[in-house]
């Protein structure tokens, strides 16, 4: 500890439940760096779920789903806001705060979500639908919000959905959501045939081996196939896990969902044992303390989001935000 004069025990001491000792105090100076650069600029970090905690708990200010990854920044009066995520995120929280300076530190950080669908195929769609109302995940492109009627996140697919009114709804892009969502509501949901790269390497036969070795609570995302929702004790959005989590202890869990949510999830819960079928998101993964320290010494990547559009793809999120 003494070998690194500006290291933080107590960071130190939380950090150390899932990080080797080393490698936290390696990281002390850069993670100093990077507070001080966000003194100079004037900035909060908001940080996913599925960043690594050297991120997450060591540099952010706020780290969530994202939704309250944006709903955080809206609230802040910081002038910058670096977006710890993929570009969708950070996309997001231009719209909400269209005033501020938003820095993606991985400008590459796409996700196979988004870019599984284009405005041109929501037209499409809803010419297909004529009065079909149109629902977009917060996974999906400014271009693509601004052809919906109202935005959703897995924690409140289902209150939007049933919000609606309607017998029938478009749902897009991740076709395992829109399952969940037709399950849990009984709306008939037109589903685009997206899917998550990451949640969708996981298979109910995994589950099943794990489950014969072991007695462990299995937590999975919506974003999951149906047959692995159905062999979960528990499905939900990452906010939800969480939250599960924290109320019910179980002595050992399993999320199946984006590995470094189980090392956040741990520095809350440090009495569970989680094991580990551990599948990387390429794109989460992309953000580095050394890029986030980067992105606040150049300004840049900055997010840029044509007014006219912004002023479409705001009125989706914000009829959002009015239900919850």
């Amino acid at each position: 500890m003494n070998a690194v004069p500006n290291a933080d025990a107590a960071l130190l001491a939380r950090l150390s439940r899932v990080l080797p000792e080393p490698e936290i105090l390696l990281a002390a100076p850069l993670i100093e760096r990077i507070r001080a650069l966000k003194a100079e600029h004037d900035a909060v970090v908001v940080a996913h779920n599925y960043q690594v905690p050297l991120v997450s708990a060591a540099v952010a200010d706020f780290t969530g789903d994202s939704l309250a990854m944006a709903q955080f920044a809206l609230a802040s009066r910081a002038r910058t806001i670096v977006v710890c995520g993929v570009r969708f995120m950070a996309e997001t929280v231009k719209l909400l705060c269209p005033e501020r300076r938003v820095l993606l530190p991985a400008s590459e950080a796409g996700c196979s979500l988004a870019d599984s669908i284009s405005a041109e195929s929501v037209r499409h769609i809803r010419e297909c639908c004529p009065g079909v109302p149109a629902v977009a995940y917060v996974n999906t492109t400014a271009a693509v919000k601004a052809e919906v009627d109202i935005c959703c996140t897995s924690a409140n697919a289902v209150r939007v959905v049933r919000s609606l009114g309607t017998p029938r709804v478009i749902m897009l892009p991740d076709q395992h959501l829109a399952g969940f969502v037709a399950r849990e509501t009984g709306v008939e949901v037109i589903a685009w045939g997206g899917q998550c790269e990451v949640h969708t390497s996981f298979s109910s036969a995994d589950i099943r081996g794990y489950r014969a070795s072991s007695d462990v609570t299995v937590l999975a995302h919506p974003e999951c196939p149906a047959d692995v929702q159905a062999a979960a004790d528990f499905v939900g959005s990452t906010g939800a896990m969480a939250a599960y989590l924290e109320k019910h202890r179980p002595p050992r869990a399993m999320l199946l969902t984006e590995c470094a949510m189980a090392d956040n999830v741990a520095l809350q819960c440090p009495d569970i044992t989680f094991v580990r079928p551990c599948n990387l998101c390429r794109h989460m993964k992309a953000t580095s303390l050394e890029r986030v320290a980067d992105s606040l010494e150049r300004l840049g990547e900055q997010i840029e989001i044509d007014p006219a559009l912004a002023e479409r793809a705001r009125v989706p999120i914000a009829r959002m935000l009015e239900i919850g």
